[in-house]
């Protein structure tokens, strides 16, 4: 069926709550790709980026070439992506800094519904999908207690943090931002963005293809061949991250930052009752239930295109 231009515009929408979503460290536009039934789709198309396609180009046109890389597809949801991206990053981090309750609050929300909406997509439970799941869970558990490292500006390391971070980026729960602060590039990622670094960005945009295009291939296969298997690791994966979309928290140890500004650098989840400060209990249950609907809508939006 051939899509409209209101069918781009609902994918681009899409990419505005993904680049929203990977903007927060801890929360991954890769669950909401999943969510709106744009998951299955986005990995192909980047599993299709090969030699090959380059040879269409050159032997059939411009036309075949972009039919063959699924080429609105990907202006309609990049577009979304890097335009929420890039805007909503200043935002989250004012929240973050001013009202962190409340935001995590939204998202917690949020990923509670996701692991319902991703999990039932496995058709037969078996002991290797079970297997998968608490591997899954616990995998991402154990990311969520890494502290993070010292900022780490090197074009080499940046490089590869590129390639680290926009692997978790496409996995439902693991957040690519989230990996960045562990990785110790998520300042100076932001702060290239903020001042226009050209080169870093050059550098750090480099990695994330490399690791993207090589990513790609595996979970494509895993998707052909082991369905179940991976829909339940994925599923693990959003469950294992709860720990840090969790609002209320304890600063255990802090660390500081290269401009002398302490940051926290290791936390732990707390009951809102013990929390020390206002625990914006109510408001924060109000956007707990805010998140879980956002799901809801951005599902419905997915299985009618499905």
């Amino acid at each position: 069926m051939q899509r409209r231009f209101l069918d781009y515009f609902v994918i681009s929408l899409k990419g505005l709550a993904m680049g929203a979503a990977d903007a927060v460290p801890g929360v991954s536009g890769g669950t909401i790709a999943f969510i709106s039934g744009i998951y299955e789709e986005l990995v192909d198309t980047i599993s299709n980026i090969r030699p090959s396609l380059f040879k269409t180009l050159i032997k059939e046109g411009f036309f075949s070439f972009w039919k063959a890389a699924n080429g609105n597809f990907v202006t309609a949801l990049l577009s979304g992506i890097i335009i929420s991206y890039v805007t909503f990053m200043r935002l989250a981090k004012y929240l973050l800094e001013e009202h962190p309750i409340l935001i995590w609050s939204f998202f917690f929300g949020l990923i509670v519904a996701s692991i319902y909406f991703v999990g039932k997509q496995v058709t037969k439970w078996s002991m290797p999908v079970i297997v998968a799941l608490l591997l899954g869970t616990g995998v991402a558990y154990y990311i969520t207690l890494l502290p993070a490292m010292s900022t780490n500006g090197n074009p080499l390391f940046l490089f590869f943090a590129g390639a680290i971070a926009i692997c978790a980026m496409i996995l439902p729960g693991i957040s690519g931002s989230f990996i960045l602060i562990v990785l110790g590039a998520y300042k100076t990622v932001s702060d290239a963005i903020h001042d226009v670094d050209i080169q870093k960005i050059i550098i750090f945009a480099f990695g994330a293809l490399t690791g993207l295009l090589s990513f790609s291939h595996a979970l494509k296969w895993l998707f052909k061949h082991y369905k179940n298997i991976t829909l339940s690791l994925l599923t693990g994966f959003i469950f294992g991250s709860l720990n840090k979309v969790w609002p209320w928290k304890e600063t255990l140890t802090w660390y500081t930052n290269t401009e002398g500004i302490k940051e926290p650098l290791l936390q732990q989840s707390i009951s809102p009752f013990t929390f020390k400060d206002d625990n914006q209990l109510v408001l924060a249950v109000i956007l707990m239930v805010i998140g879980f609907l956002t799901i809801f809508i951005l599902e419905r939006l997915g299985s009618k295109k499905q």
